[in-house]
């Protein structure tokens, strides 16, 4: 299995994360989006990261991606068995996308300040309205760690990197930061250029 990944790109980051999380042993490529490998131009139409190669299968979506390798790679288990809880943690990966990883990205295209302040603010106020739910369980939705928290992580260890504080009514946002930043599988997933983004 081969991964193309970009070492700053956080959809890369939530794919190397379940790798870590399942420790899938995989040859590592970085592609830094300027120059790219002659192979992910001739596997992937979109000539886009995060993706994975496994033999003949070429995925290039970073939740299609996630989610083959936990089933492919079925131990530990990151979804739930139960249909109902396997949708629930579904709509909950589509609103991270929507609502999070839509404005990080324009945080990180933006062409002036105005449009990245805007982007900011949105993607603040949106973690912090959550924070109840962070406060329920040990992990988003679960007592278990699961595919959303790899979407979540990755975002929220960028909010010193883009400007973010979330203040002072986000307790039990930091106490899950602590616990996911401090797993083993977080620490490994990070590339040397993400280690610097918090400081």
């Amino acid at each position: 299995m081969t991964l193309f990944s970009n070492p700053t790109c956080f959809y890369s980051h939530r794919a190397r994360l379940v790798m870590a999380e399942k420790s899938i042993h995989i040859d590592l490529v970085d592609v830094d989006g300027v120059n790219l490998p002659e192979d992910l131009i001739d596997l992937n139409p979109y000539h886009s990261v995060p993706t994975l190669v496994d033999r003949d299968l070429v995925l290039y979506d970073s939740r299609v991606i996630i989610e083959y390798l936990d089933e492919r790679f079925p131990h530990p288990p990151l979804m739930p068995v139960d249909p109902v809880s396997r949708a629930q943690f579904r709509l909950a990966l589509f609103r991270i996308e929507k609502d999070w990883y839509t404005q990080a990205q324009l945080i990180e295209d933006a062409a002036d300040k105005r449009q990245a302040a805007r982007a900011r603010k949105v993607l603040s106020e949106s973690i912090i309205a959550s924070a109840d739910v962070f406060a329920i369980k040990k992990y988003f939705l679960s007592e278990e760690f699961s595919l959303v928290d790899c979407s979540i992580a990755p975002i929220l260890w960028r909010l010193p990197a883009y400007g973010i504080d979330l203040g002072d009514d986000s307790a039990a946002i930091e106490n899950y930061m602590d616990i996911v930043f401090s797993r083993p599988s977080f620490q490994e997933s990070l590339t040397e250029l993400e280690q610097e983004m918090r400081p």
